[in-house]
Formats: C-alpha cells, sequence, structure tokens
C-alpha cells in the first residue's frame, strides 16, 4: 500500500507493506502512476494508468474526483457524508494536479461509475461548473 506523508495520521496498522511517498507523483511498476491531488483529505491521490482505454490513458479516481450520475461529469467534496463542498482553490489544484497527464476514461469508485470517453474535458468543464455553483 502506497500512503501519501501527508496522511500518515490516519494510518491504523502500520507495517512492512506501507509505502511513505511524498512529493505530487509517485512511480509505480507496470508504467502506472499515483497523482497526489488532495480533496477531501491533503494526500488524496489518483490512479494513472496510461495503457488503459486501449492506450489513451485512464484515470482511476475513488471518490477523489467521483463519477456523478450524469457520467459526462464528476464532482469534489470535503466530505461526502456530510455534503461538504471543497473550495475552489482546492478544486483548481486538483484538476492542474491531473493536467499533465493522458486520459480518455475515468473509473469512479461504485460500480459502473465511469467517464467512458473525454474524461479530460470532463474534469475541465466540471471543475468549471462545480466552481460557477458554489461562488453564485
Amino acid at each position: 500500500m502506497y500512503l501519501h506523508e501527508d496522511d500518515r495520521e490516519w494510518l491504523m496498522q502500520p507495517g512492512a507493506n506501507v509505502v511513505h511517498w511524498a512529493g505530487g507523483t509517485q512511480e509505480l511498476p507496470g508504467g502506472l502512476t499515483l497523482v497526489r491531488c488532495g480533496g477531501h483529505f491533503e494526500g488524496a491521490a489518483v490512479l494513472h494508468w496510461p495503457g488503459g482505454a486501449e492506450e489513451r490513458g485512464v484515470l482511476l479516481t475513488g471518490d477523489v474526483m467521483t463519477v456523478v450520475a450524469d457520467q459526462r461529469y464528476v464532482s469534489f467534496m470535503r466530505s461526502y457524508p456530510n455534503l461538504i463542498p471543497l473550495p475552489a482553490a482546492s478544486v483548481h489544484r486538483m484538476v492542474a494536479a491531473v493536467e499533465p497527464f493522458a486520459f480518455d476514461r475515468i473509473y469512479g469508485g461504485w460500480y459502473g461509475r465511469l467517464v467512458e470517453r473525454d474524461a479530460k474535458a470532463a474534469v475541465r468543464r466540471s471543475a468549471d461548473r462545480y466552481v460557477r455553483a458554489i461562488e453564485s
């Protein structure tokens, strides 16, 4: 398990299988990359898989950038159970963190939640829509 150093206090069971990492990215075997983008906790990360989606690239986001019911969009939250939104600055940082990576698809954290194509544009479009909503 890879755990960003910003989130050490959340580790419930330390052990030899936990790898602590720092910085914005962590290269993994097989060409995968962990991308620290923050969000509902400081070390929140997504996984970039460049070989996914027929070599067009995939982001595996869990609930860091959650795929919503309208699967052309993702959303961003500080706390999903309590419906507490993230501030605009955090959303902008999250988008900037994934911008250098090529990806055409996003797999969210729940069955059937995916942005099937044009996912990089979906992240940008989603961030714009989110910021407009929280700032209006």
